[in-house]
């Protein structure tokens, strides 16, 4: 089969690196991909959100399977038209798409299923939004109800955090037409996890659960990123909790989008919060998570494309897990998720143990890399012990120590070292 994976992140260039291994696999192309990608694939200058370029390069190539990363293409309707044209196409239409697209959509959308999530509330004017802030307090979370690329999300400790996020949002417009309406929740706690799962209309193949970290800082400190890193599988959330979160929230959202007129096809990406009263949505996905996926697919057994192919075609996929751990940290350019500078020297990684290296902000100058974006790269490994597991990435992570145009954070699965 000729493959096109779309998108230029480590989400990608992670299913590039599974679909590369498949036999089955004769010609691998990404669209635009990234530097790290061009030992894997080739990579063609269309940009992700150029439709109709991918579309006429799909049939130019007799593409059989286009495989989309990135939310911004799905939203714009991506699947609804390569589908249009006979091509198939691994994502969800814009209307499932939604569900990740609007938040305020997706609030109104578990409300009406009695899917768990936290108590809400939306706003289009500044003043009434503070009202209802003054009125219930912090902390509480504000968010864009748009796309902002992971980081349109205000955890509010004070008052006063949270009255600045509902004016750069509503008055200064930081995140533009994202941040247009906002939704302004209660601040859930508990300990987070991430639930993937294969789905096509209504039948849902779960993943294994990862724990990413959104904070730029250790300690969780500092502002929400994309994520800067990620371990899975979570030990210290029970199967009988998965088995509810299947049930629940999984289950009920497929056949929920089914009954809207909005059957969905893709990857669904529930982030979770595991309360006192059991697991809530604080988060929909309508894709592979970055960086969740760096550290959930090098863990499974089957061949990537075996699962898509038979998740599309009505088949149970019978996923299979290694008993190991693995884990990521991103290392992100000094600034991010803020301003910073491109073109700066990646060393050359001596990698140990199992470790590997997913790129994402690089591209290829001659012989070397350079950064091109804020996140720049997830280094991880995988091993039998958690601890092993995150001993070798911090290990191979040394020589970036040395560059201050670089940082990443040195917590990444520390906390849970010991409690599986």
């Amino acid at each position: 089969m000729n493959i096109l994976v779309v998108g230029r992140g480590g989400r990608e260039h992670s299913i590039v690196m599974q679909l590369a291994k498949d036999e089955k696999v004769t010609k691998l192309y990404a669209a635009p991909g990234n530097g790290g990608m061009a030992g894997q694939a080739t990579c063609i200058k269309i940009d992700e959100m150029d439709i109709a370029g991918l579309i006429k390069f799909a049939k130019e190539k007799a593409i059989d399977l286009t495989v989309v990363g990135p939310e911004n293409p799905l939203n714009a309707g991506i699947a609804n038209r390569f589908q249009e044209e006979g091509l198939a196409i691994f994502a969800p239409t814009k209307e499932a798409a939604l569900l990740e697209g609007s938040k305020q959509f997706a609030k109104e959308f578990m409300k009406k299923y009695d899917i768990p999530t936290a108590d809400y509330a939306t706003f289009t004017d500044a003043n009434d939004a503070k009202n209802y802030i003054i009125k219930k307090g912090a902390p509480i979370v504000i968010k864009a109800d748009g796309l902002a690329a992971g980081k349109g999300v205000v955890v509010a400790e004070t008052e006063v955090q949270a009255l600045q996020a509902v004016d750069e949002m509503l008055v200064e417009q930081t995140f533009a037409k994202a941040g247009a309406t906002i939704v302004i929740e209660e601040c859930l706690t508990g300990p987070e996890f991430s639930l993937m799962a294969f789905v096509h209309e209504g039948n849902v193949y779960p993943m294994i659960p990862a724990r990413d970290y959104k904070r730029a800082f250790d300690n969780d400190k500092g502002p929400n990123t994309g994520g800067m890193g990620a371990f899975a599988p979570v030990s210290d959330i029970s199967g009988e909790t998965l088995v509810y979160t299947y049930r629940e929230i999984l289950q009920k959202t497929a056949a929920g989008l089914i009954n809207e007129g909005r059957p969905f096809t893709g990857i669904l990406y529930a982030g979770l919060m595991m309360t006192a009263e059991g697991p809530k949505v604080i988060e929909f996905n309508t894709r592979f998570g970055d960086p969740e996926t760096q550290v959930v697919l090098p863990l499974l057994v089957n061949n990537l494309l075996d699962v898509i192919v038979d998740v599309m075609n009505g088949r149970n996929p019978r996923l299979e897990w290694e008993e190991n751990f693995c884990a990521g940290v991103v290392v992100a350019s000094k600034g991010y998720p803020a301003s910073y500078k491109k073109g700066i020297s990646l060393p050359q990684f001596q990698t140990w143990g199992n470790c590997f290296v997913a790129h994402a902000g690089t591209k290829r100058v001659g012989k070397r890399f350079v950064s091109d974006g804020g996140r720049v790269l997830l280094v991880g490994s995988k091993s039998t012990s958690l601890e092993r597991t995150i001993e070798a990435v911090y290990q191979t992570l040394a020589p970036i120590e040395q560059i201050d145009e670089f940082f990443y954070r040195t917590d990444i699965g520390k906390q849970s070292i010991g409690t599986f």
